[in-house]
């Protein structure tokens, strides 16, 4: 028996709580000794190993990179997931030069950081600007983060090499995102990611220029001191972004313009866009003006207007493509070019889209695709779905006849008709009467001309959490279309949508997870968080 003064002890310590039973501790009631009795002795038990913390800790100071105005140390930022070097970047960048992935250390943009300077709208010195044949290159697994207005912008002559891996991509994101402040609806808190580059547009900004020429320039959509697009280089390349996610863009600029999470001004085809994602973008998930643009893989999540718009001419060719709305937002799927004065330039707008999944959740849009401007638009082995059944939103809208039913022209770089093969439909509603007078039955009988199509389609899509969009027997009982019949671009996966089945889940690894949709259950975790390794 040991004997404590109460002048020493009322009770267990906070150290020896642990050990301390309801019959071990009597009362000390208003005076005297504290009687505490041993209890049978037991064997030692192995101490528990103290776990490991998996927070990061900061990175010692910043690399030495190329760019002779260097990266500035800015302290550190701490967040749910450790605490972070902060380095950053310069306004621009006069040197290739290659931002490293170091441990405990995360990238700032912080403003307009453009890449180079305009190298003008031709390949020479013909235009008076000289390239700068800046590349940054940015390491696998590397994060930059940004708030308010600030945007990357890589201009015309010069080059992103933004090449992440499915184990490490690269995660654009925003500052409330290190600090763990987002939630499933945060969206709008920085700019996003610019290419500029020097293939043909339209809708020229110089009164007089002819559409799809060197003197055909525009002028970025959002910013404050805009970076100049286009020219007369199809072939152009403004570099290669793979395995990316762009996470919380779309900061509100001059004049209520808003960029998005990726926004490409007339980037040629040497240009690179494979395993991309955009997830809670205020404004457009992508946003593609003019240029010619191959891109696979390509995944938009929780945009707050269009999901994929295409603009002033643009030729695009689209395969294995994921768009999910979130149901408090959200506008269209697609919106493809504008109703203008300037319908007839050319190039004319030439979209193809080949093993898509859509589904449209969002309470506020009038129509999940749109295609207007006379534009020329196809769309093959895919599907779209609904996921509402209270109000539905309709499905297709087709506006002006021209857009629906034109005749393939060569003077008038004219496709013809609108073209939907082996495209299911699961929509309260399919198709709606549009502007220009054309009713929903002709919309329909457009559809229905195409092979293999289904506007009474019934899904069987399955899921890993939120929304479903992996392929049940339903889909893969579907005849599939060849699109290498459209262009080379295209290869034939023997399926219709994006995801045959689990096993095939190319989403898997690289993307981020949401209440909107689970994409993987390997992956870099939830968009609301960073990766830790």
């Amino acid at each position: 028996m040991i004997t404590f003064h109460r002048s020493l002890i009322l009770g267990c310590s906070a150290i020896a709580l642990a050990g301390c039973g309801a019959d071990e501790i009597v009362s000390p009631g208003t005076g005297g000794d504290v009687i505490i009795n041993n209890p049978t002795p037991s064997p030692t038990p192995t101490p528990t190993p103290t776990p490991t913390s998996t927070l990061v800790t900061p990175a010692a100071g910043c690399p030495t990179i190329a760019d002779p105005a260097g990266l500035t140390d800015a302290g550190t930022i701490s967040g749910p997931t450790g605490e972070y070097r902060v380095c950053r970047l310069p306004a621009a960048f006069s040197t290739s030069s290659t931002l490293p992935r170091i441990a405990g250390l995360l990238y700032q943009i912080d403003g307009q950081v453009d890449v180079g300077t305009d190298g003008g709208p031709a390949p020479d010195a013909s235009d008076g600007a000289s390239d700068s044949n800046v590349v940054l290159t940015i390491e696998p697994g590397v994060i930059l983060f940004a708030s308010g207005s600030s945007f990357l912008n890589v201009n015309r002559g010069n080059d992103i090499a933004a090449n992440g891996t499915a184990a490490r991509p690269i995660i654009f994101t925003s500052r409330d995102n290190v600090l763990g402040l987002n939630n499933a609806n945060s969206s709008g808190q920085w700019g996003g990611v610019i290419l500029n580059g020097r293939a043909p547009v339209t809708d020229c900004s110089a009164t007089g220029a002819t559409p799809g020429t060197v003197n055909c320039e525009r002028l970025v959509e959002g910013a404050t001191t805009p970076p100049r697009y286009g020219g007369a280089t199809p072939g152009d390349s403004s570099g290669s972004m793979t395995f990316v996610q762009i996470r919380y863009s779309g900061f509100i600029l001059s004049n209520g313009d808003e960029l998005q999470s990726l926004t490409t001004g007339g980037v040629g085809s040497g240009t690179t866009f494979n395993n991309v994602m955009s997830y809670n973008s205020s404004d457009d998930g992508m946003e593609f003006f003019g240029g010619v643009i191959n891109g696979r893989r390509i995944v938009v999540v929780g945009a707050e207007d269009d999901s994929l718009d295409t603009d002033t001419g643009v030729k695009a060719n689209f395969q294995e493509v994921i768009v999910v709305q979130r149901a408090s937002a959200g506008d269209t799927i697609i919106e493809a070019d504008s109703a203008n004065t300037l319908e007839e330039n050319t190039p004319r707008q030439n979209t193809r889209i080949s093993n898509a999944t859509f589904i449209g959740n969002s309470a506020t849009g009038d129509q999940l695709i749109r295609i207007r401007g006379k534009a020329d638009f196809t769309i093959v082995n895919s599907i779209l779905f609904d996921q509402k059944t209270a109000a539905p939103t309709p499905c297709l809208r087709i506006d002006g006849s021209d857009t629906l039913n034109r005749a393939a022209s060569t003077a008038l770089d004219e496709a013809g008709p609108v073209v939907f093969n082996s495209f299911v439909l699961d929509c309260g509603t399919d198709f709606r009467d549009s502007s220009g007078g054309v009713a929903a039955a002709q919309i329909q009988a457009r559809y229905d001309t195409g092979s293999n199509n289904n506007s009474g389609f019934t899904n069987s899509l399955t899921g890993l959490g939120g929304a479903p969009f992996i392929n049940g027997a339903n889909e893969n009982g579907v005849t599939v279309f060849d699109p290498t019949a459209l262009s080379s671009f295209f290869t034939s996966l023997g399926y219709i949508g994006a995801v045959q089945n689990a096993a095939g889940n190319w989403a898997e690894t690289w993307t981020c997870n949401s209440p909107t949709v689970t994409l993987g259950t390997a992956n870099t975790g939830a968009c609301s968080s960073l990766p830790t390794t």
